[in-house]
């Protein structure tokens, strides 16, 4: 656990002007790996998707996924940067544990896209551009479990298993110009970069793009600097960090962290460090390495990569509305206002919003159930809403069954809370639980009768006109049911019952 001294965030904005950079990695989703033909899937048998040239055996050759290229140069044409007419492969020095080869294979000095820009967009509607410096391809490293000890980091663990399913899986590294200007809005500016960056290549449909399981990862660089100081501040690194709200709440901690050491008179030290969601902390990882520490060299067994201007014009045509006018088009089509949307995309549900649609709910359908139950249980679990597993297919389920009167919202949302906690679909639940609507007369009569016994001066009022006092029997008819009798039906036979015609 971290024990750093920080400011607060008031302070060290009075003091100082933070400068961001971000180098986020995405997982491309191509059938096979960047360099060799095992399968590139998530989630199977740890190391079963390795061969020889993932394993790093003597004498074999790595060759190029032309996929991963074309998803590449789309990435780098919808950061709207240029597409170099030919890059080449590096090798990258340096000991990976989950790497067999021990060397990484990316680029270096000709990176397939370089000199974009993206124009990013607050919760309040300002637009930041923030300017690219390049996008290269590279390769991923596998996956390191950490068994024993308390934190799952390798500090205080027994041993370490070692994953090579994701060794050599296509990666595209994006990599920012430095940030300047942000100030206060520095922690809200890295929220929604690594949000619109996210939300390009699944519209690209070059990635998954599921940050839970690390298909966009970002390592957010932060330095500060004393107002009016035009040299720049030593960075920190705080890396792989894989949720939205971890990425706003990791930048806000390290300019608090930097404010407390330059006010203390140390100096900022330059290395990496660890992101801790539990603490909202970070803490060291290592000195943190320049470019000649990695002993960068010309990959001798990949020839360069050729870009024609023909072949990028042909892929630039294939590119899906920008991520801008679909907002424009879905706020149409939904019929939202301005402020439904706007908190819409916000809260970080428009996918899910409409792949729920697109699964049959209506609109404002969708928007309910995301906004209200699921956003908030985000909220309350202090995590992003799509990371709750969610799915559009059990919205529309909910949804359907509600508006069927098999169960009312009251029970929707517990059922919801059991589709959470894993027990099964929403009809299995509602089954499991006995949380079907009673809708039966004979029992909901026996409810009204006791309702009605326990309230005379009610029953009086409804009689006399006042309709309105007819929610107290309903209240407690719903009590007696344990809130499953059809609200609706008990309103009915209450009416009947006292002979009065609404």
């Amino acid at each position: 656990m971290s024990t750093d001294h920080i400011l607060s965030f008031e302070e060290a904005m009075e003091k100082y002007d933070p400068v961001l950079g971000f180098e986020v990695h995405v997982e491309l989703n191509t059938k096979t790996k960047m360099f060799s033909s095992a399968p590139n899937v998530f989630g199977d048998e740890p190391n079963t998707n390795v061969n020889e040239v993932d394993l790093g055996m003597p004498g074999v050759l790595p060759v190029v996924n032309k996929t991963a290229i074309e998803s590449s140069i789309k990435i780098g044409l919808a950061l709207n940067c240029k597409i170099a007419e030919s890059c080449r492969f590096a090798r990258k020095q340096y000991f990976y544990p989950d790497t067999p080869k021990n060397f990484q294979t990316s680029q270096y000095d000709e990176p397939i896209a370089y000199d974009g820009y993206l124009d990013v967009e607050l919760e309040d509607g300002t637009v930041f551009r923030v300017e690219i410096e390049r996008a290269h391809m590279e390769e991923d490293a596998g996956k390191l479990t950490h068994m024993g000890g308390a934190t799952g980091r390798i500090q205080g663990a027994d041993f370490s298993l070692v994953d090579y399913n994701r060794a050599g899986v296509p990666l595209v590294e994006i990599v920012t110009k430095p940030i300047e200007g942000a100030g206060s809005r520095a922690p809200e500016l890295a929220k929604a970069y690594v949000a619109a960056v996210r939300e390009i290549v699944k519209n690209l449909g070059v990635s998954d793009a599921k940050m839970e399981r690390g298909n966009v990862r970002c390592d957010a660089n932060v330095s500060l600097r004393p107002h009016g100081r035009e040299r720049f501040g030593i960075r920190s690194e705080t890396k792989n960090v894989n949720s939205l709200r971890a990425v706003e709440h990791a930048v806000r901690y390290e300019i608090q962290r930097h404010a407390a050491v330059l006010d203390s008179g140390e100096p900022v030290i330059q290395e990496t460090r660890h992101w801790h969601e539990d603490t909202r902390t970070t803490t060291s990882g290592r000195a943190k390495s320049d470019a000649d520490d990695y002993r960068y060299f010309p990959e001798p067994d990949l020839v360069p990569v050729v870009a024609s201007r023909e072949w990028v014009e042909e892929l630039r045509a294939t590119l899906p509305e920008p991520p801008a006018e679909r907002r424009k088009r879905l706020k149409a089509d939904w019929g939202y206002s301005d402020l439904e949307f706007r908190d819409v995309v916000n809260a970080g549900v428009l996918d899910e919003i409409e792949e729920t649609i697109a699964a049959g709910a209506t609109a404002s359908v969708a928007r309910k159930w995301w906004m209200g139950e699921i956003v908030g249980r985000a909220k309350a679990a202090d995590v992003d809403p799509g990371q709750l597993g969610v799915e559009a297919a059990t919205v529309v389920e909910l949804s359907r069954m509600v508006e069927a009167g098999k169960i009312n919202n009251k029970m929707a949302s517990q059922v919801l809370d059991g589709v959470l906690a894993g027990e099964g679909t929403p009809e299995e639940i509602v089954e499991k639980r006995g949380l079907a609507v009673v809708s039966d007369d004979g029992p909901l009569l026996e409810a009204i009768d006791a309702a009605l016994a326990a309230q005379p001066d009610v029953a009086d009022k409804i009689r006399g006109g006042k309709v309105q006092a007819i929610g107290a029997i309903v209240g407690g008819v719903m009590k007696a049911t344990r809130g499953q009798a059809d609200a609706g039906r008990v309103r009915e036979l209450i009416l009947e019952k006292l002979g009065v015609t609404v």
